[in-house]
């Protein structure tokens, strides 16, 4: 996906939010996005989800299925938690028998099983935080674009949430993601970028940031490694990958459940 040219104003005689935005989204990356409160990361993050369009420039190769988590979840609908995430399958394309497990499946892991009959208005923020997430995620997107997520979630879902990014990148799938919290997925990001004024520039990690595991692997014949990971052939055979540590657990879960699953041979931290 990449962003060319891009941007945004409301109204042909406002300011410009944002202007002459560049930024490419390879398959598998975890992009990072910061900047000063009401300084338009919120502005680029719809732009990237297809929310808005840009006023000039080009968006182009966004995947099929993207899902996106607003800073401010709409918690009035008349619906109760399960019925509206079933519905947000169905409109992502899912059947409607797809659709009710998965959203059960992303409840369970945000610990808000309980909650599936409750109507989205009768439930806490924490609780609604969980629904918009779990409706982000239940189709398995492409893309996916976070807008301070963690935000209101208890720990055990906001780590449930590190994990569930981790899949998505190892699956190949972009993030996206704004937090306050300088801390959160440190180290894992493949890219890093501030909203300074109007424009978007690199952030530049200072040396050593980071840290980052090898994995040496054999796949059965024709396997691929997961996308967007360093590789290369290995001594003796199969490959090395060399993966960020927040992201390693999520690689090597996918190599031993993929069927028929991979061997792997060496697991190292690199740091």
């Amino acid at each position: 996906m990449k962003l060319s040219g891009v941007g945004r104003r409301y109204g042909l005689r406002r300011p410009w939010i944002l202007r002459g935005v560049a930024l490419e989204l390879p398959p598998g990356a975890l992009v990072r996005i910061e900047g000063r409160n009401g300084g338009g990361k919120s502005t680029l993050l719809r732009l990237v989800a297809g929310i808005d369009t840009p006023t000039e420039g080009r968006i182009t190769g966004r995947p099929h299925r993207t899902g996106y988590v607003p800073e401010r979840f709409p918690a009035t609908l008349p619906l109760t938690a399960a019925a509206y995430l079933t519905h947000m399958g169905r409109v992502h394309g899912l059947t409607r028998a797809e659709a009710v497990h998965r959203a059960a499946g992303w409840l369970e892991r945000f610990g808000a099983a309980g909650l599936a009959g409750t109507p989205l208005a009768e439930l806490s923020k924490g609780s609604s935080q969980k629904v918009a997430v779990a409706q982000a995620l239940l189709a398995e997107p492409g893309l996916l674009v976070l807008d301070e997520a963690w935000t209101g979630l208890d720990a055990p879902a906001r780590a449930e949430l590190d994990r569930a990014v981790a899949e998505r990148t190892t699956a190949g799938g972009t993030v996206v993601f704004v937090d306050h919290d300088p801390a959160r997925l440190a180290g894992a990001a493949d890219a890093h970028h501030r909203v300074e004024g109007v424009a978007l520039v690199p952030v530049r990690a200072p040396a050593g940031a980071g840290r980052y595991v090898r994995i040496e692997a054999v796949g059965p014949p024709g396997a691929e490694p997961p996308p967007g990971l360093a590789a290369e052939p290995a001594p003796g055979g199969g490959l090395r990958l060399t993966v960020p540590a927040a992201r390693s657990d999520a690689v090597l879960c996918e190599l031993l459940t993929t069927r028929p699953s991979w061997h792997i041979r060496d697991v190292r931290d690199l740091s």
